[in-house]
């Protein structure tokens, strides 16, 4: 994420790593996005779907595929100092990359309505009301945590949060089972194997589910944009590498699965857990939902905003302030909350997971290849005049893998489940790295 758009760039900035954030500070605004109630709620959605030892096989396998990804984009945005906007105007040209920051933008949104919601949910099953109210109530003390960009203090807001989120989850398993019992049922729980026709295995298919969001590869890539080349070592392991994804994904993970097969009535989903919180423990609870969405949402709000106005910048020309952008993004992020697009969010996500899927392939062959014939990236302060509309083989192979994608998932095909996410990433990289070597063009960069 830039705090300055990159089209107005035209000369490379001196001492830039004295104008980013410190490793901690870097690190303590990204671990915010661990503590999503979603990351709560989706283990133990997997555990109902697909029996709990499957969903911890499948969440193995995610934790170790995300941290290697992760590691590797990290790095090279750190390197390079390069946003995912900046980076697809190589992927993809001018166009393409208007595309791609389009998208980005569109799903931080969407997951600040959907994370927002949650919140709002929480704060009326407490003290009652009107939901519009809420709504409101949320977007009015979110919107002034990103009203600086990251660089603020979102390192400072995540850091006073943590504490609350992890010691109320921990207070929550341990009164769950004080009041409800400990036992082992929720470690047992199983159901009847799929074949691979049906979408199975059941390990498979909760792996697939986690590609589901892969825009966590891109808000690496914003984020690492942000940090000090001499930090790459301790921000590819400590803050973007497994330590992270074993905390977002495993520890919430087991926690989920514990709550829901322990608290009676409680449903996997998002708002289950969190009402099923507040049920338990009451005004202590809210205050753990409220911890962990606003510390999730703080990088939703800034990414979408953020995104948001390079896309108003680059496709539709407007140059604003940044506080105009996050006036903006405020009230669109209000607007969907009031409407009924919730229930079509996960149909929306899964389409943009797709396209989502395919740019992170097709980034992880550029790096790749990159690496392997020692080219230098094209670096972030470049004016977009420098680079041509469209990058051939970037444009063709996300087109391309993103129809198969859309076909496999409309299909609703049993076997589309496990393997069509795999199906739509490989087929990217392999049209991505076939076209490179059929036209020999690597890059959008004008000559």
């Amino acid at each position: 994420m830039s705090q300055q758009s990159s089209t107005t760039l035209s000369s490379p900035p001196a001492n830039r790593d004295d104008a980013l954030m410190g490793r901690g500070s870097l690190a303590m605004a990204w671990y915010g996005l661990v503590s999503a109630m979603f990351f709560v709620y989706i283990g133990a959605a997997l555990a109902v779907a697909y029996g709990t030892v499957n969903a911890l096989i499948g969440l193995a396998l995610t934790i170790v595929v995300y941290g290697a990804i992760n590691r590797v984009l990290a790095g090279y945005a750190l390197k390079n100092g390069l946003t995912v906007a900046q980076f697809s105007r190589t992927l993809l040209g001018r166009t393409g990359a208007i595309l791609a920051t389009l998208i980005f933008a569109a799903t931080a949104v969407y997951y600040a309505v959907f994370e927002g919601s949650i919140v709002a949910f929480a704060f009326q099953a407490q003290f009652g009301g009107p939901r519009a109210l809420w709504c409101a109530v949320v977007v009015l003390y979110s919107t002034p945590l990103v009203a600086g960009g990251v660089r603020k203090f979102l390192d400072k807001v995540n850091g006073w949060l943590l504490p609350v989120y992890w010691g109320g989850l921990i207070a929550a398993v341990i009164w769950a089972g004080a009041v409800h019992g400990f036992n082992g049922a929720w470690l047992t729980h199983s159901v009847p194997a799929l074949s691979l026709l049906d979408g199975g295995p059941g390990w498979l298919a909760a792996f697939a589910s986690y590609m589901g969001v892969w825009i966590l590869m891109m808000y690496t890539m914003d984020f690492a944009a942000l940090g000090k080349r001499k930090d790459t070592k301790f921000h590819k392991n400590i803050t973007f590498g497994w330590l992270f994804y074993t905390l977002a994904f495993g520890v919430n993970a087991l926690i989920g699965i514990f709550l829901t097969f322990t608290l009676p009535g409680v449903s996997a989903t998002e708002t289950g857990v969190a009402g099923g919180l507040v049920q338990l423990m009451g005004i202590l609870g809210l205050l753990v939902v409220f911890a962990s969405q606003t510390r999730i949402n703080t990088a939703n709000y800034a990414l979408g905003i953020a995104n948001l106005r390079e896309f108003g910048e680059r496709a539709l020309r407007i140059r604003l302030p940044y506080l105009a952008w996050t006036v903006i993004g405020a009230l669109i992020i209000f607007a969907l909350m009031l409407l009924p697009v919730v229930q079509y969010l996960l149909t929306a996500l899964a389409w943009q997971g797709v396209l989502v899927t395919g740019w992170v392939a097709i980034a992880l062959t550029q790096v790749f290849l990159d690496k392997r014939g020692r080219a230098t990236a094209e670096p972030g302060w470049l004016p977009d005049d420098r680079f041509g509309a469209v990058n051939v083989p970037g444009v063709l192979a996300w087109v391309g893998s993103a129809v198969v994608g859309l076909a496999i998932l409309q299909s609703h095909a049993g076997w589309g489940t496990g393997l069509g996410p795999i199906i739509t990433a490989v087929l990217a990289a392999a049209l991505y790295a076939g076209m490179r070597r059929v036209t020999g063009i690597r890059t959008a960069l004008k000559a």
